[in-house]
């Protein structure tokens, strides 16, 4: 028994040293070619190889670009489908507390649904100022550099 792991210790270590002494593209060639030939790979995934190197694919994204109109829609949204306020008392100028009967409770829940929207944090200190929806909108095109 001690003869046979002896033996597999050493085709190993032959196998690993031999594989380190590889160039790193090579290396990175046979691997690919072994993926593709047992469909382990699919295509689209699979990177061009090119003379022995892999060409690299960068994606590069941004964010939609943001207008007022777009903003207002998003933030008239959103407190459409939060549960506690009626839709038709909702407008841009209406009050959170005097028009729609919200509480402070209420006032933070809908700035932290601001915030998972538009994807940023908005400061307790800011927070307090945004009694309604137009006030919203004003601070979050500041925030965005949105000026029309």
């Amino acid at each position: 028994m001690a003869a046979i792991a002896q033996g597999l210790r050493c085709v190993l270590a032959r196998n690993v040293c031999a594989f380190r002494t590889l160039p790193r593209m090579t290396a990175i060639c046979v691997q690919q070619k072994y993926l593709h030939q047992n469909n382990l790979l699919d295509t689209v995934q699979r990177p061009k190889i090119l003379s022995g190197q892999i060409t690299p694919k960068r994606f590069y994204s941004a964010k939609e670009p943001l207008t007022l109109e777009l903003i207002k829609d998003r933030v008239l949204l959103v407190l459409r489908l939060y549960d506690k306020v009626d839709p038709n008392k909702l407008s841009l100028d209406s009050h959170f507390m005097n028009d729609l009967g919200l509480d402070s409770l209420d006032h933070v829940e809908v700035i932290m649904a601001m915030e998972d929207e538009f994807g940023f944090e908005i400061p307790d200190s800011d927070a307090e100022k945004l009694v309604r929806p137009a006030d919203i909108v004003r601070y979050i095109a500041d925030k965005e550099d949105v000026y029309e």
